[in-house]
């Protein structure tokens, strides 16, 4: 999930740095007419899998705090004609300062996860089979996703027990580095020339258990170094073409180092791989379906996916925790939410998406493969065979 040094929210940085007063505060999902969808948008969010391969549920860490307040995972993914997410934490937020405490973070939130999907009725896809029955018998469901190695603190036999809990896909990197690192991450300085020893040993054992890889916040020498280890294609779940940069330069100037290069999709893309994208630097729907497009231009249709690093449901506060720069209590500011990723938006996420790429000359056979057809063929490459 993209936090920008201020702690502000992507909207409050835009109206920020355009000078203006405030963010714009909404309810969420209050606006969104369901009844009112083009029946061709319907008929291809009905017919097609939307899986977003990077979504923030956010749950508490402090094992005093959990599960924390319902959330309504299972509305909220009905709402956005979704039929699953890749449901994400990491634990490297606020600043890690002790042994175990990594670990500790991440048997929190797994404990807030299994309580909340128990009581909105739901399970994890542990594979392609389980992700297809749930579509088929209209079903939400999610698949596991950590963002970054933290919890492992060189630990290996930490991620069998992690596979046991449910683990299906795993980001090697976040913003910070782990205590035992596992590569370079793209916004720090370089240091240890890619991948590291025991980032290999992860690959090696995400290869073994059945766990989909993810190279998000890789720099290009691990991203390499990584391909050459990985027994089955990669993910690198959000991100955006760097020649899409929006219509703000300070913003551009924020995520640029966050942003895929031409040669760099490319080669995950001739490694058989999938490139999610983001709803970052896209302002509108039909924003963001050009930048699909961009990316589709050169990679192709097969190696892109939906990728949104937004959250489905509403933020986590701790109790007594003060919400926004200003102290006060706000609602929902769009481009947080996943279901208000844009402004005006009437429709749930894969709905709107849908329309929009429709609107851009995307055929029925391109939004399904794009929607979760791609990503499926990955999931399944990385899990099948395991149990």
């Amino acid at each position: 999930m993209i936090k920008f040094q201020t702690q502000w929210s992507r909207r409050e940085f835009l109206t920020s740095v355009a000078g203006a007063s405030a963010a714009l505060v909404l309810n969420p999902l209050d606006s969104l007419a369901i009844d009112e969808i083009d029946p061709r948008v319907a008929e291809i969010v009905a017919a097609t899998m939307g899986i977003d391969s990077h979504n923030h549920i956010e749950v508490p860490s402090v094992k005093s705090e959990v599960p924390g307040p319902k959330i309504d995972l299972a509305g909220d993914l009905k709402k956005s004609g979704l039929s699953a997410i890749c449901m994400t934490f990491a634990v490297d937020r606020p600043e890690l300062k002790n042994p175990g405490d990594a670990y500790e973070r991440f048997i929190n939130n797994m404990d807030s996860m299994d309580k909340q999907l128990a009581d909105n009725g739901m399970k994890r896809s542990l594979n392609l089979a389980e992700l297809k029955t749930a579509h088929k018998k209209h079903q939400p469901t999610v698949i596991q996703l950590v963002e970054g190695g933290h919890f492992l603190e060189g630990k290996i036999e930490r991620l069998q027990k992690a596979y046991s809990r449910g683990l299906r896909h795993l980001g090697l990197l976040h913003d910070n580095d782990a205590s035992v690192p596992l590569g370079d991450v793209y916004t720090n300085t370089p240091r240890r020339g890619g991948l590291t020893a025991f980032g290999a040993d992860v690959i090696k054992e995400c290869n073994r258990l059945g766990i989909l890889i993810d190279l998000a916040h890789a720099n290009g020498e691990t991203v390499s170094a990584a391909l050459k280890l990985a027994a089955h294609p990669v993910i690198i779940s959000h991100t955006g073409l760097d020649t899409q940069l929006g219509q703000n330069q300070n913003m551009a100037r924020v995520m640029r180092p966050r942003l895929i290069s031409k040669e760099q999709a490319k080669i995950v893309a001739d490694a058989g791989g999938v490139i999610g994208v983001w709803t970052h630097l896209a302002e509108t729907p039909m924003e963001y379906a050009q930048n699909v497009r961009a990316l589709v231009d050169v990679v192709g249709i097969d190696h892109v996916c939906i990728g949104t690093d937004t959250k489905l449901t509403a933020s986590y506060r701790p109790a007594g925790a003060q919400n926004g720069p200003d102290g006060g209590q706000k609602g929902e500011r769009v481009g947080e939410r996943t279901n208000l990723a844009w402004q005006d938006q009437k429709f749930g996420f894969y709905y709107t998406v849908v329309d929009a790429m429709l609107k851009t000359g995307f055929t029925k056979d391109e939004i399904g493969k794009f929607g979760g057809g791609n990503f499926c063929r990955l999931f399944d490459a990385a899990t099948s065979g395991h149990h």
